[in-house]
């Protein structure tokens, strides 16, 4: 039997003792006090359900919650292999003219500058898709003193 079980039944024996008493109260108070002891009786049966709901919609809540936190910390469903695979394709596109710009307003030193830009944009890519890629942080391996990232 588990915890909410157990629970479940201490409520239900709860439930049961408030209406054995309020059963015994309307044999010795008579039919006039009927209305009163019925109402009584039906606000904590109310009070009872508002209680289980309150308790299950807070717990979906914090469930769901959990599932928005894993996914913030995922990388997003969108960043496909066919994004990153594109991205890559136009970087090397765009290559092309940026080089010859480069190589145009400074020979050499423009080549490098504009190479390191596409490279530089290329990385903060990878690092936005894959956030532990560069310096992410690292762990002992469970086999010996080897250590994983």
């Amino acid at each position: 039997m588990t915890g909410r079980e157990t629970t479940m039944d201490a409520r239900d024996a709860e439930l049961k003792k408030e209406l054995n008493a309020t059963l015994r109260a309307r044999r010795e108070l008579g039919e006039e006090y009927e209305s009163a002891l019925v109402d009584s009786f039906l606000e904590k049966v109310d009070q009872r359900i508002d209680g289980a709901v309150e308790r299950r919609v807070r717990r979906q809540f914090a469930e769901q919650q959990m599932v928005v936190a894993r996914d913030a910390r995922s990388p997003r469903a969108t960043d496909s292999w066919g994004e990153r695979f594109g991205f890559g394709i136009v970087s090397l596109v765009l290559a092309v003219p940026l080089s010859a710009i480069g190589v145009g307003a400074a020979n050499l030193p423009g080549l490098i500058v504009s190479w390191v830009g596409i490279v530089g944009v290329n990385a903060v890519q990878a690092a936005r898709t894959n956030p532990g890629l560069f310096g992410g942080r690292r762990r002992r391996s469970s086999q010996g003193g080897d250590w994983e990232d």
